[in-house]
């Protein structure tokens, strides 16, 4: 009798490990769309706030007039940084790019002083561009707006293109995750289904036969979502020393966002996995007990 009763709680133990294993491989999974999610929009926010353009100035612009019209540009919401390119630094970088100097065989610095201006991620768009270029026209000592108009188009459409994409995945594996908790958890109550049925026939009400299940899958739930939490931690400290600086896109709130998302999925999936299981022996007849 010992015996029996050691082997069942050794198999009883063996099948809880073996769940939470389970659910806590699929809710790691969850959590790396998470986290892919999230870096593709700091690196879309990245990408659009280092695409910058330039205020041209007229030549004439006074040194006091330019600093305030900096000064200006710094205070409008919808921009982030500003830097002042002079006449002298621009034909250095041209000179660079070209590796000889156009000024000695022009006899003249044919290049213009120039701000460079990056916008805020959410107004580095085109519709927003056209608002914007309007605005700084309206200054007297600016001579032309110099942009990027198809490439700031194509930047915009494949970052649409990536969220949907990782959009449909996300869903897609949410759903995928839902089922497989399920399966994981029938399998569980299906050995249950005969206490079940002899719970109905001595008058338990439904509420009260599905209170210990949903328990017993709410912490494997708890704690598989740890599991996971702790794989996602192992995960971005490997990525941080392949790829320096890979933390750092994501800012800490972001992180516990994500790990909270995953602690509540990996409750809310057990506890509806459950439900919807003991639901399915409860109005299942006796007769199809023996058959499922």
């Amino acid at each position: 009798m010992a015996e029996i009763k050691k082997i069942s709680a050794v198999s009883f133990f063996n099948s809880r490990v073996t769940s939470i294993i389970s659910i806590a491989l699929v809710l790691f999974l969850l959590g790396l769309i998470f986290l892919m999610a999230a870096l593709g929009s700091r690196l879309s926010d990245f990408v659009k706030e280092n695409i910058s353009f330039s205020v041209v100035l007229k030549d004439d612009v006074r040194e006091p007039d330019i600093k305030r019209i900096q000064k200006n540009l710094d205070d409008l919401p919808f921009i982030k940084s500003t830097e002042y390119i002079s006449k002298e630094q621009a034909i250095k970088e041209l000179e660079n790019e070209l590796g000889e100097n156009p000024e000695t065989f022009l006899g003249f610095n044919p290049l213009q002083a120039s701000i460079e201006v990056r916008l805020h991620s959410e107004y580095a768009n085109t519709d927003s561009l056209q608002v914007i270029e309007k605005r700084l026209k309206a200054y007297t000592s600016v001579s032309d707006l110099l942009y990027r108009k198809d490439m700031m188009q194509v930047v915009n459409d494949n970052m649409r293109r990536f969220g949907v994409v990782l959009l449909t995945l996300t869903l897609m594996l949410m759903a995928i995750s839902f089922v497989l908790i399920s399966n994981t958890i029938r399998l569980l109550i299906y050995s249950k289904r005969f206490l079940i049925h002899t719970m109905q026939l001595v008058g338990a009400t439904a509420d009260f036969i599905r209170r210990p299940f949903v328990i017993y899958n709410t912490v494997s739930g708890i704690l598989a979502s740890i599991l996971a939490i702790l794989m996602l931690i192992s995960a971005l400290y490997y990525l941080q020393g392949e790829l320096p600086g890979f933390v750092q896109m994501m800012d800490t709130g972001m992180l516990l966002l994500i790990f909270l998302s995953v602690f509540a999925m990996g409750i809310l999936l057990c506890v509806g996995a459950s439900v919807l299981a003991v639901n399915k022996y409860l109005r299942m007849e006796v007769n199809k007990l023996y058959y499922v």
